[in-house]
């Protein structure tokens, strides 16, 4: 089978994710395209994907009941969201309070 692109939707098992993949086909009765998608278990090894993802998988042994992909490379990582940390110095000035107090 040739390798297909998706998206990861869950990494919440130890060395598996589950990879939603897109596919376009046309619906000659409408003349409309239509977008299906398909959830496949994927392995990976070094618990390095994150939801949303871009992956690449190739198809491999059955690893487990529903597990049949690898993952083969991460195509481009999905950006993090990080709050910032308030430094002790911004929350003195935000509320108008400071050590020094005389």
């Amino acid at each position: 089978m040739k390798p297909v692109v998706g998206t990861v939707v869950s990494n919440k098992m130890q060395k598996s994710v589950v990879v939603a993949v897109d596919r376009l086909f046309h619906n000659k009765t409408y003349n409309r395209y239509v977008k299906r998608t398909s959830k496949f278990m994927a392995h990976d090894e070094k618990d390095e994907c994150n939801i949303g993802d871009r992956v690449k998988l190739d198809h491999s042994r059955p690893l487990s009941k529903r597990k049949h992909w690898v993952v083969a490379d991460i195509l481009k990582r999905a950006r993090i969201y990080v709050p910032p940390s308030k430094s002790v110095s911004e929350a003195e000035s935000k509320t108008g309070l400071s050590t020094n107090a005389s």
